[in-house]
This record gives structure tokens, C-alpha cells and sequence, in this order.
């Protein structure tokens, strides 16, 4: 019998595993082996779900309805709240059917860079960069076109950046504000002037907004095609319930674009998925529907946390470590410690000191080649504030041994 020529196809064989799933799936591994691991690495707020959500989806599982396949494009009555939702939170005005729910934000972008992108368009896309990103554009055959960015402007493109990078094959702009990994959060003159700049150029922009209510201090949040808004018939906006509500595993996002682009993106849906489950659909209803008083309280733990970890941080000879404006993330620079030995091991890349800490000091982070930029780590202060302290004291001490 012939072996088959190939087991696994090129396209997905290219694909890299999720690094911060891969961080956070070692890490509760090591947990329930029994070893007191501290995980850094999910993006997951610690949270309960508020309990109305939960209550609403709790009624929801008795109700026959819901027990029955559902439009591909979402829960009419989510679609709506959603709509008014984006009202409400950003000023953006949209109606329901340019409104698409999804499996998840990540269903969301794939859906979105399906939807737009041809094989071979490129997308501008400023590092350090959310994980997941490069490997979605890579799906749905578009070449991602990493466009650096530096401390020294605080993890910001410029137009001057994006331009650089610019070519003929060039189609898109992936652009997020608060950031994943970095927390920076770009002023709402920049985020205009971008959104500017794209639309002379004739570029689609997918925008990522999931961490929209998690500001701190005096940065601010705005929506691009609030800014700009001759710029809606060309960007489509990525946002869910997760970071929100505390609802990660829930697994409910949207796509808000043109209506022609969310039918093709439903159509695609439809055929991938068909609908959300209809329980998740009523939780993010009863969410999107109530206030903000869940993700408010959340945000003055994550503030408190915020400040925190860069203080204790900082403290560590070897590590810098700038201030995020947004997101629950830190992302310090480790490039000090590169070349070091510690325990008898000696980490050239922030991947093998990350490697190090897991192993000896049994911290979990993230590190830098994951998003681009080697040399860093990424650090969720979404977890308790005792266990943050732990094991921001371990990596301490095993750095000072």
C-alpha cells in the first residue's frame, strides 16, 4: 500500500501553535501535576463572569428555542443590542446587519481577512504583535508585513513607519489600540491621522478594539472610524465579550464592516460554523445589553495590578519595563539578562530564559518571539494580585542567586 504523499497540508503545516495558549496549557498542566505553578500567560481576566450573565444563560438552557440551529450571522436580537452597543461605548453608528457574531474575536479576524484579502495582498502589520495576527492574514493568503516599532515611541507606529513598509502589493492595515501585547494606546490625533492616511492610500483596516474599557491614567480610546468617518466603507472593527465581561470562554465575538463584506463573511460562517451557541448568545445579549459597572470594578484591580507589577519589575537589575496604557499586559525588556548564567544555564534568547524561569522558578510568561520582538517577555496581570506578587518575587529571587 502507498504511503499518502504528504500527511498534512502546507498551508496548515505552516501554522505555528497559539504561544500564549501553548504557555498557559504548560502551565495548568504543571498545576495539576501537583507543582505550584504561577502562569503569566493567558489573557484571561480572573474574574467570575457577572452573575447575570450567567443567570441569563443558566434560563436560556431550558428553553427549547435555543436547543435549535440559529441564523449563521447571529441572534437578530444580539445583532441589535450589539449595534447599540458600539453606539453607546465608541459613537460608532451601524445597524444590525453589518453586524456579524462569531465563534470569538479570533473567528472574527479570520472571517474579516477571509472576507478581504486576495493571495499574495500584503498587510501592514506594527510588532510587537498579538500571536495570532501574522497566522490568520497567513490563512487566508495574505502575506503579513511586520512593521517595527520601539520603546522609544512607546510601541507606536507613525505614518512615516507604515510608509516605509509600503508596496504595490499592499491592500490592509492591522491596527490595534489598546495593544496586545505592549498595553500602548494611541492618542485619538494619532489614531485620526492613521485612519487618514489609509484612506488616501486606499488601504482596508481591520481594527482590533477588545480591550476598548481597559485605559488607565490619562490615555484614551477611539475608535478609528469614529475619527475618521469617511474611513467606514473600508475598516472593519473586531470586538467580543471576553475581556469585557470576563467571559473568555464563553466564546463570543463580532466583525462590524460594510454590509457586503459581513454578508461574504456570514456566508463563510455558514459553511465554517453556522451559528455561536445559542446559550453564549444570550450571555453576551444579557452583557452587551447591561452596563459597564462589571468591567469598572475589574478595571480598578487592574489598575492597582498595573502599577504593581512595573514597580516590582523595574526593581530587577537586568529588566526595563515601560507603563501600559491599556490591556492587562507588561511587557518588559529582558534584553539585560541575555548571556547570563543562572543554575549552571545560560539564556541567549528571551525564549530560553522564559524556559529557565518555568523550570526553576516555576513561573510561567510568554516571551517576545511569540509577538516579533525577541529580547522581551509579556506578563498578564490579569490574575490574583497574591499570586502576581509570588511570582514576580520569584523571578526575583532566581535572577539574584
Amino acid at each position: 500500500m502507498t504511503a499518502p504523499v504528504h500527511r498534512v497540508s502546507t498551508r496548515i503545516g505552516a501554522i505555528s501553535e497559539s504561544a500564549t495558549l501553548a504557555v498557559d496549557a504548560k502551565a495548568k498542566a504543571l498545576k495539576a501535576a501537583g507543582r505550584p505553578v504561577i502562569g503569566f500567560g493567558a489573557g484571561e481576566p480572573d474574574f467570575p463572569t457577572p452573575d447575570y450573565i450567567v443567570a441569563a444563560a443558566t434560563a436560556a438552557c431550558a428553553e427549547p428555542r435555543w436547543h435549535r440551529y440559529t441564523p449563521a450571522a447571529g441572534l437578530p436580537e444580539l445583532r441589535e443590542a450589539v449595534a447599540a452597543k458600539t453606539l453607546r461605548d465608541s459613537g460608532l453608528e451601524v445597524a444590525a446587519n453589518q453586524v456579524l457574531v462569531t465563534n470569538g474575536g479570533k473567528q472574527a479576524l479570520y472571517n474579516a481577512f477571509a472576507a478581504l484579502l486576495n493571495p499574495g495582498d500584503e498587510v501592514l502589520l506594527p510588532a510587537p504583535y498579538w500571536t495570532t495576527y501574522p497566522e490568520s492574514i497567513r490563512l487566508a493568503g495574505g502575506d503579513p508585513v511586520i512593521v517595527p516599532t520601539s520603546v522609544d515611541t512607546g510601541y507606536r507606529a507613525s505614518i512615516a513607519d507604515l510608509e516605509a513598509h509600503v508596496t504595490d502589493r499592499t491592500t490592509m492595515l492591522v491596527f490595534v489600540s489598546p495593544s496586545n501585547p505592549t498595553g500602548a494606546v494611541y492618542t485619538p490625533e494619532q489614531v485620526r491621522e492613521i485612519g487618514r492616511w489609509a484612506l488616501e492610500r486606499g488601504l482596508w483596516v481591520v481594527t482590533d478594539e477588545i480591550y476598548e474599557h481597559l485605559v488607565y491614567g490619562d490615555a484614551r480610546f477611539s475608535s478609528m472610524p469614529v475619527e475618521v468617518p469617511e474611513l467606514a466603507e473600508q475598516c472593519v472593527v473586531i470586538n467580543g465579550v471576553a475581556k469585557t465581561y470576563a467571559m473568555t470562554g464563553w466564546r463570543v465575538g463580532w466583525m462590524i464592516g460594510p454590509a457586503d463584506v459581513v454578508k461574504a463573511a456570514t456566508n463563510l460562517q455558514s459553511h465554517a460554523t453556522s451559528n455561536v451557541a445559542n446559550v453564549s448568545q444570550v450571555a453576551a445579549l444579557a452583557a452587551v445589553s447591561g452596563g459597564l459597572q462589571a468591567v469598572a470594578d475589574m478595571k480598578v484591580a487592574f489598575d492597582r495590578r498595573r502599577r504593581l507589577i512595573v514597580s516590582m519589575l523595574r526593581a530587577i537589575p537586568g529588566i526595563e519595563c515601560p507603563e501600559p496604557e491599556g490591556a492587562f499586559y507588561a511587557y518588559p525588556s529582558v534584553q539585560g539578562l541575555l548571556g547570563r548564567t543562572i543554575r549552571g544555564r545560560t539564556a541567549t534568547t528571551s525564549a530560553e530564559l522564559a524556559e529557565i524561569v518555568l523550570d526553576e522558578a516555576e513561573v510561567a510568561v510568554v516571551p517576545g518571539e511569540a509577538f516579533g520582538t525577541p529580547g522581551f517577555w509579556r506578563l498578564s496581570y490579569a490574575l490574583g494580585d497574591d499570586d502576581l506578587v509570588a511570582g514576580v518575587e520569584r523571578i526575583a529571587d532566581l535572577l539574584a542567586e
